[in-house]
Order: C-alpha cells, then sequence, then structure tokens
C-alpha cells in the first residue's frame, strides 16, 4: 500500500504516536541515508520508507497512517570502514534505540554479523545477508494508562530495606501464581507476591536487569541463557519474555501495587556496554546506526573498542547523543513507568573521561543536575573491570554505592579470620571511613553480604569452593575467594550439628546485616535459605537452581529463617538507634552522659588503642544508645530517642564472657538459643536483670536491651 511520508520533526527521538499518527526520528551522525521497515503483525511483509529529513544530525519522518502495534525497524547507509570506525551495512536490520517495546526473539545466525563470518578479512569483509528475519522488531506503542494515584513521597534513604530479586525466578515456582503467568512482570503484582514482600518488611524490591536484553550466542550454542540479562539491546523496552499478554502496562501495574502497599521499585540497568559485543560481535542496532558515535572506541585505532567492563565494549557517554539517550532513557522509566530508582552495573565505566574516573564526568554532573533523576535513589556498583576502576567512596554526593567492604570484612569476620575487629566496628557504624565526606550520610553505604553475584546464604555457610560445572566452563568462571566456610563438611549433609552451626550462622549475618548503619540489601530467598547447590556464577541458569523454591518456607529450618528475617527487619525498623541518619560521632553528647556509639572489650571497659591492634581477638561489644536521639534531629527538627542497646559479637570456637555496664537488661535475642526469634515488643524480651556479666556463646550474637537512653 502506499504510505504516505510527511517530514515530520526531530524529537522526540524514538517513535512516537500522537493520536493521529506516528512520528519516527533517528539519531545519526555519520549516515547518508536511512530507511524506515515496516513490518506486518508477524514481522513479515517488509516495507521501506526513506526517512526525508535530516535536523541537527537527526532523522525524521511523520506517518499519519501509523498506529499503535505496527512492528519496525530501521536500515542505514554509509560507510563500512572500520578502521575509521565506520560499520554502516544496510543489509541489516536495526533495532530503535529508542524503542519503547518489542516483539519476536533474537534468532542467532551468521546474517546478524555485518561483515562473513570465516571470511579471510575477518570484520574487515561486508556481509550482504538480510539479517530482518533474524531480528527482534521495535514496536509503536500507545503510552496511555490509568494511574491510580500520584506517587508517594519517596522514602528516606535511612529507613530504606533492598530486597534484590529476579523477575522471572522469583515466580516461576510459586503455587498460588496461574502457570501461564509465571515468570512475568505480571506476576509480581499478583497478591500473594506483594503479601509476601510487605510481611516480611522490606521497603524496596529491585529487579535485576529488565530491559531487553540478549542471550550470548556462546550459551545458546550451549543450551544455556543470559538468565541475569546484563546484556542489554534497548534501554527503553522490558525485556519481551518478561510481559504477559498485558504488555508495558503490566510494569506500570506493578508500580502502581508496590506503591500502593508502601513498597518501592529499583530497577538494575546496564549502561556501560551493550549486547553487540566487540569487533566481532553482531549488527543489532547501535553498531550500524553510528558506531563511531555510539561507542568508546580506541583513540587512533577505531577499528577496535575501549572495554572496561570484560564484555567487548563500552558506550561512549561523551558524546551527547548517546548521554542524552541514556538521560532519556532513565528519565523515562521514572515518569513513565514511575520507577523510584536504579542500581547501576559497573557504574565506573559510566564516568570515565579518557579513560579514567571522574567525579565530574559528564553523566555524573548530567544526574546531579537533573531534577527528575537527582531526586531518585541512585545506587552505583562503584568498580568496573579495566584500569583504576575499583572506585568504592569514590562517587559523589546524591549517589548510595554497594559496599563491598563491607560484605567481605562481615564474611570474613564470622568465619574467625584473624585481625578483623577493627574493621568490623567501621562497618558496622556505616563505613565512616569509606563515606564520610563532602556531607555525604550512613546511607551512602549499601550494606549486603550476598547478591545475586556469588554464594546465596545458605552456599555461603556450606561451601568453601564454588561448583559451577553447569555451566559449562569446567567451574573456571565465578570467583574463587569467596570468605565462605563449609563449617566441615562440603555442601549439604546430615550431621545435625553441623547444619545447626549452619543456620546459627545465617542468622549471625543477617543480624550483624539489619543492625549496622547504612542501606542492607537482602537477596531473595536467603530469608527461607536458598540454595543454588554451590554455584557462583548462577547467570546462565534459567531453571530450577536460580528459580526461588517456595517449598523451602514448608520446612522446619526454613520457616525458622524467615521469622528471624522477618522479625529482625520489624526490629530495626522500630528503633531508630539501627538507622540512624548521620554518622556517630563517638564522644559525649553535650547534655547527658552518654555517647552515641562505645566500643567495648569482653572486660565491659571501652577499646583503646591498642585493642584494636590485637589480630586475635574475635569479640567485640557496640552500645548504642538511644539518649543519642536528642543530637539526631530529624528534617523538622523532631529529636529520635530510643532504647539503648548493647550488641555482642563472638566469632570464637568458645564461649566468651562479656562484662555488662551497670544496668538493668532484657535479652531481645541470643542465636544460641533454641529459640532465637527476636522479640519486637519490650514485654516480649527475656529479663536478664542486673547482672554482671553475659556468656556468649561460641559464634553467636547477642542482643540485649535497657530502657530509657544510655548506661
Amino acid at each position: 500500500m502506499d504510505i504516505r511520508v510527511l517530514p515530520g520533526l526531530p524529537y522526540p527521538l524514538g517513535a512516537t504516536w500522537d493520536g493521529a499518527g506516528t512520528n519516527f526520528s533517528l539519531f545519526s551522525a555519520h549516515a547518508s541515508r536511512v530507511e524506515l521497515c515496516l513490518f506486518d503483525a508477524q514481522g513479515r511483509g517488509e516495507q521501506r520508507v526513506d526517512l526525508p529529513e535530516m535536523t541537527h544530525e537527526v532523522w525524521h519522518a511523520y506517518l499519519p497512517d501509523v498506529r499503535p502495534g505496527q512492528l519496525y525497524g530501521y536500515r542505514v547507509h554509509g560507510p563500512y570502514e572500520p578502521d575509521a570506525g565506520h560499520r554502516f551495512n544496510p543489509n541489516k536490520l536495526l533495532i530503535d534505540p529508542y524503542a519503547k517495546a518489542l516483539a519476536g526473539k533474537l534468532v542467532w545466525h551468521d546474517a546478524l554479523f555485518g561483515y562473513t563470518i570465516g571470511h579471510r578479512d575477518g570484520d574487515l569483509s561486508f556481509d550482504k545477508r538480510n539479517s530482518a528475519r533474524y531480528v527482534p522488531k521495535s514496536v509503536v506503542v500507545d503510552p496511555a494508562f490509568t494511574w491510580g494515584r500520584e506517587p508517594p513521597a519517596p522514602r528516606p534513604w535511612h529507613e530504606t530495606v533492598i530486597y534484590e530479586m529476579h523477575a522471572r525466578g522469583f515466580t516461576m515456582r510459586h503455587p498460588e501464581v496461574p502457570k501461564g503467568e509465571r515468570g512475568t512482570i505480571g506476576a509480581l503484582s499478583r497478591p500473594p507476591i506483594v503479601e509476601y514482600l510487605t510481611d516480611l518488611g522490606v521497603t524496596a524490591i529491585e529487579l535485576l536487569p529488565i530491559h531487553a536484553f540478549v542471550h550470548d550466542r556462546l550459551l545458546a550454542d550451549k543450551g544455556l541463557r543470559n538468565y541475569w540479562g546484563y546484556n542489554s539491546i534497548g534501554f527503553f523496552a522490558p525485556h519481551p519474555e518478561y510481559l504477559g499478554r498485558n504488555g508495558i502496562s503490566e510494569l506500570k501495574t506493578l508500580s502502581q501495587v508496590l506503591h500502593d502497599h508502601g513498597l518501592e521499585l529499583i530497577l538494575d540497568v546496564v549502561y556501560n556496554h551493550t549486547a553487540e559485543g566487540n569487533h566481532l560481535g553482531p549488527t543489532l542496532s547501535f553498531r550500524g546506526i553510528d558506531n563511531r558515535s555510539y561507542y568508546y572506541l580506541v583513540d587512533g585505532n577505531e577499528r577496535y573498542y575501549n572495554d572496561f567492563t570484560g564484555t567487548g565494549n563500552a558506550l561512549e557517554l561523551r558524546h551527547p547523543a548517546v548521554l542524552r539517550m541514556v538521560t532519556d532513557s532513565l528519565r523515562y522509566w521514572v515518569t513513565e513507568m514511575r520507577v523510584d530508582g536504579f542500581r547501576f552495573d559497573l557504574a565506573t565505566t559510566l564516568a570515565r573521561v579518557n579513560g579514567s574516573f571522574d567525579q565530574h564526568a559528564g553523566f555524573l554532573d548530567a544526574v546531579a543536575q537533573d531534577p527528575i533523576l537527582s531526586d531518585s535513589k541512585l545506587i552505583a556498583e562503584p568498580w568496573d573491570t579495566g584500569m583504576g576502576g575499583y572506585q568504592v567512596g569514590a562517587f559523589p554526593p546524591g549517589w548510595a554505592e554497594w559496599n563491598d567492604k563491607y560484605r567481605d570484612c562481615i564474611r570474613k569476620y564470622w568465619k574467625g579470620d584473624h585481625g578483623q575487629v577493627g574493621e568490623l566496628a567501621s562497618r558496622l557504624a556505616g563505613s565512616a571511613d569509606v563515606y564520610d565526606h563532602r556531607g555525604r550520610r550512613p546511607w551512602a553505604s549499601v550494606n549486603f553480604v550476598t547478591a545475586h553475584d556469588g554464594f546465596t546464604l545458605n552456599d555461603l555457610v556450606s561451601y568453601n569452593d564454588k561448583h559451577n560445572h553447569a555451566n559449562g566452563e569446567d567451574n573456571r568462571d565465578g570467583h574463587s575467594e569467596n570468605h565462605s566456610w563449609n563449617h566441615g563438611v562440603e555442601g549439604p549433609t546430615d550431621d545435625r550439628d553441623v547444619n545447626a552451626l549452619r543456620l546459627r550462622q545465617m542468622k549471625n549475618f543477617l543480624a550483624t546485616l539489619l543492625l549496622s548503619q547504612g542501606v542492607p540489601m537482602l537477596v531473595g530467598g536467603d530469608e527461607m535459605a536458598r540454595t543454588q547447590g554451590g554455584n557462583n556464577n548462577a547467570y546462565c541458569q534459567d531453571n530450577e537452581l536460580s528459580w526461588i523454591d517456595w517449598d523451602l518456607l514448608e520446612s522446619e529450618r526454613g520457616r525458622d529463617l524467615h521469622t528471624f528475617t522477618k522479625r529482625m527487619l520489624e526490629l530495626r525498623r522500630r528503633h531508630y538507634v539501627f538507622h540512624r541518619q548521620r554518622f556517630f560521632v563517638g564522644r559525649i553528647i553535650p547534655g547527658t552522659e552518654a555517647r552515641d556509639v562505645t566500643w567495648l572489650r569482653t572486660d565491659g571497659e571501652e577499646m583503646t588503642e591498642a585493642d584494636w591492634q590485637v589480630g586475635h581477638a574475635r569479640a567485640l561489644g557496640m552500645l548504642l544508645s538511644g539518649e543519642a536521639g536528642v543530637m539526631h534531629l530529624t528534617a523538622r527538627g523532631v529529636p529520635e530517642p530510643d532504647d539503648t542497646f548493647l550488641v555482642l559479637m563472638n566469632a570464637a570456637e568458645s564461649a566468651v564472657p562479656f562484662n555488662l555496664p551497670n544496668a538493668h537488661w532484657w535479652c531481645v535475642f541470643d542465636t544460641t538459643a533454641a529459640d532465637t526469634e527476636p522479640s519486637v515488643d519490650p514485654e516480649e524480651d527475656t529479663d536478664v536483670g542486673r547482672i554482671a556479666r553475659y556468656d556468649v556463646g561460641p559464634r553467636s550474637l547477642v542482643l540485649l536491651r535497657r530502657n530509657g537512653g544510655a548506661a
């Protein structure tokens, strides 16, 4: 049929339905011609239309006859000169970088590559095969959605508890989710799922990547899949496999439902690289649209890509059009999908200028000045694989960061490693040594013991070594230094003593995490002792190894740990002393005789400088003064007084007697006790009276409470 084509507008970029027709626009600074390709509902019957206008390096047209649901792609003409950084090949159908939805799956075929695989000239050769049948099609969408109400005000950072989860794996085995919905974003809105999260007591869910991504060819050839999704090909479109029959509206529904239940939604996003890989990778989108603009090429040798991520390429965020794409994407998810924040994968790459990390990189400055993005929760994974990539503590104000110093210290301490007590105190207190500068607050530290990448909590206490053979890489992949301990037996065992110690250690980890200053992050399933069989790199395991096994809640062990986690979260929520808004000062508070925190030896005396250097020390007391609330004021100037708590930690193999400050004490919980369920009501605490000493069992943690201020 004849297609009417009008000049249209260069902005907004992408395909924009205005109620009467659709405007198409595509940035390409070096193209000589751009064809818009329209397909029928089955992705066939291609019709090509030249975009007639180019304004400010943006090619555009308005098609009054195109409606929502239309499938499309681009063919971009220009020089094929890899040595100069140009890889145009109009034989390759390209995904719109601004596509709001994708239809169909990528099917691996040699035609997806801009060069002829096996040719003697390698990627310098030119492939003429048509790739259209193998590429997902972009979709024109209707953005209309009826929101129930305005989103709530952001939850304060210091009250935030993050629950990291996989959008697919969380519901694939849930018995109360209809089988046809399992594994979709829509399933996460189901009442049993939302009720579970609210009952548990977390405040935000953080979804592993849901941007459209590619299952790597190497994995596909092995019969595996890129389960985690850190291989993005579209930064506006949800991954098609995660959507049910209601399409992208499922994500909007999820945002609404979560907000209605007091939960926030955080997305794990991957803007550091794309699925197109290095110079030998496929031509799916950015490479064929304008390789030289979109990618961070090697200066003076533009055939090749700078790779700070170990994935083959890095986006060129120094280019204004690429920076705009990323910030447009972030604003889209906040404004159109009402997402509350983002965790940025390998965030150091986003802030590299001329190869080096820069606190005033264009991306960081752009986010800082943006009134929408700067008000969102921004979490950096503050490292990448390039030189100078480790930047924990170096991100600017307004950012929180994954704190791997916390992870490693807490793991090593409870394993019983030498010389950890000094650093332990810093980590418990919010890692002021890392973050207390430029007005940053304790919430800058996102504390975690486990994450999707690595052992689950159960496996952390059950395996000394990784067991990744199912990944097909002869167990070479994944970290080898995990600071884990199997407690005498590698993997599952029927030994009651070993299992009891493992359960106690999991409770020790959870209690430490939730009694620490900063923002705690839990991993979905850890609260019920989920296992991956010792696989610490399950990125390609889209199966029952990775999916949440809800039957664990029916086991005595799973119920016990779940109840402990739930009660610990409630305890943290009720008591300001465990999530102060400011760093501790460690000195006498004016008008009182108390310090906000006091570090104690086992004899009850305050730690001295020499004590911190004792390498064999395995025990530490942390006295948290509730009376310090007179100094820790809310934004409205309201003080936050609380009870005083004494945390006693012992990572030694034998019991340790702690001399207690002179006060009347109640025991909130003791992880060596048969019943370790923390109390959340003072009347439920065990009255231990005005005792002079408390024997803290081997490898255990005790929490004591004193009413009404400091001891």
